[in-house]
């Protein structure tokens, strides 16, 4: 099988892929070292790494630069966090996909939180710019599609309704050719039980200090399991840590 296929299929509800979040062609050969089945960006580390912000503060040449560094440095599949596409009209949101997969990246998150802007955009809205996208990608391309629902909301505010306000975007993502639904924030396991049952695509999850452990996750249905910025961080403290100590 190819790197897409291969991708593709690890996505099991139950059996979950694991995906320990990388930043760099440095840190994509250690987690690939590791033991890793594939290889993904986390937007807010490659930010850091490269002394800029999270919220596509990365300019977009340096974002697919860095990309295809990865891609050369691993034979694994590389899928990128890619944020809101770093356009808002579907047209150029899908041309700029184009270009990541020109990289040799096999895969893509893109969120529908409007970045630099205030809230979500419109069902409607997104489900067009996620279309747009798959009609310049094609189908071997694995479009994995971010809803901020709970990252937007408190988590004592997530409950029936929010996940039926993200099961209606997963709908709408499914048609529109999306491959994965992602929904970071959502820790609650009995919530996220309701929406791996009824979610059309394999539901990806943020794992997070003091959330629920692989196992659990696992049994409620999850079918992707990412670390975002938490690996990078953790690594950091480290380096901090081990500098004082040489410096004190």
């Amino acid at each position: 099988m190819d790197k897409f296929t291969d991708f593709a299929a690890l996505h099991r509800p139950g059996a979950p892929l694991v995906l320990y979040n990388i930043w760099d062609a440095g840190s994509a050969q250690a987690v690939a070292r590791a033991g890793a089945r594939a290889i993904a960006t986390g937007s807010w580390s490659v930010g850091a790494a490269q002394g800029h912000g999270d919220a596509q503060a990365v300019p977009i040449e340096v974002a697919l630069a860095n990309a295809e560094r990865i891609v050369r440095a691993v034979a694994l599949p590389v899928t990128i966090d890619f944020e809101g596409g770093y356009a808002e009209a579907p047209e150029p949101f899908a041309a700029n996909l184009a270009r990541l997969a020109g990289t040799g990246a096999i895969g893509a998150n893109v969120e529908d939180q409007r970045v630099g802007g205030e809230g979500l955009h419109p069902i409607a809205e997104h489900q067009a710019r996620l279309a747009a996208a798959r009609a310049a990608l094609g189908a071997r391309f694995f479009l994995n599609a971010r809803t901020d629902v709970f990252l937007k909301t408190p988590a004592e505010a997530h409950d029936a309704g929010r996940v039926s306000e993200a099961l209606e975007r997963a709908h709408a993502y499914a048609e529109a050719g999306a491959s994965g639904f992602f929904v970071p924030g959502l820790q609650k396991l009995d919530l996220l039980e309701r929406l791996c049952a009824k979610a059309p695509l394999p539901v990806n999850v943020m794992a997070a200090p003091g959330g629920p452990p692989r196992a659990a996750l696992a049994e409620v249905g999850v079918a992707r399991i990412s670390h975002g910025p938490f690996p990078y961080r953790a690594l950091m403290k480290q380096l901090e840590e081990a500098a004082r100590g040489a410096l004190g």
